[in-house]
């Protein structure tokens, strides 16, 4: 996925903001927590980040297709190998997990100022 369908795909999802950090990165938040990095990386570490749950984090980096994401890892953050690790609709469907896993941890009346259902 190019650094541009990236950015599309994680904008698409519902609340979402963007704000460029550390070294030019993008970083994608809902409600004012980040769910996704891309882009900007020092040299040496590129690759996107991306929140996942317990058991993707184990799969993924199992698999070979990503690694702990530096600093985050605590959290369950992966960092992929490459940009195209995971083909586009893999991508797709990680990041609107790392969206929903996020929401969820909103507060109720977060949730509903930015007009996102309760978790499920």
């Amino acid at each position: 996925m190019t650094p541009r369908t990236f950015e599309a795909r994680c904008l698409l999802l519902p609340a979402v903001t963007k704000v460029v950090q550390w070294e030019g990165t993008s970083v994608f938040k809902v409600g004012g927590k980040m769910f996704a990095l891309g882009g900007g990386f020092a040299a040496g570490t590129g690759g996107y980040m991306f929140k996942v749950s317990d058991m993707a984090y184990g799969m993924l980096i199992e698999h070979g297709l990503a690694r702990p994401a530096p600093y985050l890892a605590r959290a369950k953050w992966v960092q992929l190998v490459s940009n195209n690790a995971l083909s586009d609709a893999e991508l797709t469907a990680y990041l609107a997990q790392a969206h929903a896993l996020i929401v969820a941890k909103l507060t109720r009346k977060a949730r509903k100022a930015l007009g996102l259902a309760p978790p499920a």
